[in-house]
């Protein structure tokens, strides 16, 4: 069983990486380390999307390292 989630948290982290890959696409380097606190906007259409499913990804992942850790300790 702990191959088949050591397979399934490198799928995810790599999907993972694609994904907030995809989400900086937009933005500049200098847009990263950019202190203009007076702009705000929301995010919207895919962009939210993209958000989300890294949140959820993350969540997932943090998940099933924790699950691999215990069925490793369990034996």
């Amino acid at each position: 069983m702990s191959v088949y989630l050591n397979v399934a948290q490198i799928l995810i982290s790599i999907v993972l990486i694609l994904v907030v890959l995809l989400q900086t696409k937009g933005s500049s380097f200098s847009g990263a380390f950019s202190t203009d606190a007076s702009v705000f906007r929301t995010r919207r259409g895919i962009e939210k999307t993209l958000f989300q499913l890294s949140l959820g990804l993350a969540v997932v992942f943090v998940l099933v390292s924790i699950l691999s850790v215990l069925v490793a300790r369990g034996g």
